[in-house]
């Protein structure tokens, strides 16, 4: 059996050579930069009262992400949208979910496990995110992936995300649907740890989208981030508001928490991806508390609908929203996520665009673009055109003489 594939026991010379090893790495990770590297972390001193604060870090991302104007046609007077660009948080286009895996894959690896255990759709950001992560720490990676009825006994295809993940070795466990929904992704997660620890293995559950009290610490860690981006900036550019797309709750809750306790204090908005807002506001609450912040979610957050035809269903308005706004400023947008978030906010403006005048909006980029090769027959329609290129023997003549 090849060294990398095997499970060494740790007393075995094999696992002390590994450990030596991955400590002079971490030593020289640490003198070249820090990436890829565990290193202390001290929260922001307006986070210091909250309960769950990480002792370290684990570098993932490529931060500060970048802050810029986003011109998007049809505002209301005065109104601006400038965009935070998660998307390009680096770990192979990961987004938002880089942020909460710099606490968790660091919980993991000071815990001493060998591999995670995560949860989510079939073409799950959070889980292909969760693979790379994992990867870069040197753990494997479990994955249970929710798929139709129809599709659950077949394989699952290398589109998208799965090609991902499955490039990096994941292993990938389908259910459908209706189980899903039945048992929940706690309990699944749990039957495959049990599982995992009767072959000895030492598994570390990440929940689905990465969003428990751990988690949140990334997107508290990212106001920090803007706020000091906007000091950098000279302080000229203060936000309002800011929107951001809601799958599990955990962004929102670190956003609305940060800007609350620090000196951002702006307004967040969440639009919804799957389920309607009370669900939500619940999730936001229990996230919230358990951090002890002694806040109500409601007082924090304005959570609004845009699940359209439901989770990763897509319709045609909303694709075509996507590619104009990709035709028109260069920001691609993925169809799950800010795809709905960034239609329904440009929505809302149109239809209350008094509620939006004057105001600067801070509209949060959380990545996903792979989940957009997953709808290529219904883009392929409102994609750019091609022709073939015009070579006539005249015309190549006259150039080259």
């Amino acid at each position: 059996m090849a060294l990398s594939t095997c499970i060494l026991p740790s007393f075995s010379p094999q696992a002390a050579v590994l450990r030596r090893t991955s400590t002079v790495a971490n030593a020289a990770a640490a003198q070249i930069g820090g990436f890829l590297s565990s290193k202390p972390y001290a929260p922001p001193p307006w986070a210091s009262g909250l309960s769950h604060a990480p002792s370290h870090t684990f570098s993932l991302g490529h931060f500060p992400t970048p802050i810029h104007r986003w011109s998007l046609p049809d505002l209301p007077k005065g109104t601006e949208v400038w965009i935070k660009r998660d998307d390009l948080a680096g770990m192979q286009l990961s987004g938002n979910k880089a942020r909460k895996l710099e606490f968790l894959v660091a919980d993991a690896a000071a815990r001493g496990a060998d591999c995670v255990v995560t949860a989510g759709g079939i073409q799950s950001n959070h889980c292909r995110a969760t693979a790379v992560a994992a990867k870069y720490a040197g753990l494997d990676s479990y994955l249970i992936l929710c798929t139709s009825r129809l599709l659950v006994d077949q394989d699952p295809g290398l589109v998208g995300n799965l090609l991902v993940e499955r490039l990096l070795g994941a292993h990938v466990d389908l259910v459908s649907q209706r189980e899903f929904l039945k048992f929940g992704s706690v309990a699944l997660t749990e039957l495959l740890k049990k599982r995992l620890l009767e072959e000895g293995r030492r598994p570390y559950v990440i929940p689905a989208g990465g969003s428990n009290a751990l988690g949140n610490w990334g997107y508290i860690e990212a106001v920090r981030e803007i706020e000091q981006q906007i000091q950098l900036s000279g302080g000229d550019v203060q936000f309002n508001d800011i929107v951001v797309a809601c799958g599990s709750g955990g962004t929102v809750a670190g956003l609305a928490l940060g800007s609350q306790l620090s000196g951002l204090k702006a307004k967040v908005h969440a639009f919804s991806v799957c389920y309607g807002p009370k669900y939500f506001y619940d999730c936001v609450q229990g996230l919230i508390d358990e951090l002890q912040s002694g806040l109500n979610s409601h007082d924090i957050v304005s959570i609004e609908d845009a699940k359209g035809l439901g989770y990763a269903k897509s319709t045609g308005d909303g694709l075509r929203f996507v590619k104009d706004v990709a035709a028109a400023t260069g920001i691609v947008l993925d169809p799950v996520y800010t795809g709905k978030a960034a239609y329904c906010m440009v929505k809302n403006m149109s239809d209350n665009p008094g509620r939006w005048e004057g105001r600067r909006v801070l509209f949060v980029h959380t990545g996903g673009l792979l989940g957009l090769y997953d709808k290529v027959d219904q883009l392929s329609s409102l994609a750019g055109g091609w022709r073939r290129m015009d070579l006539e023997e005249p015309v190549l003549h006259a150039n080259f003489n």
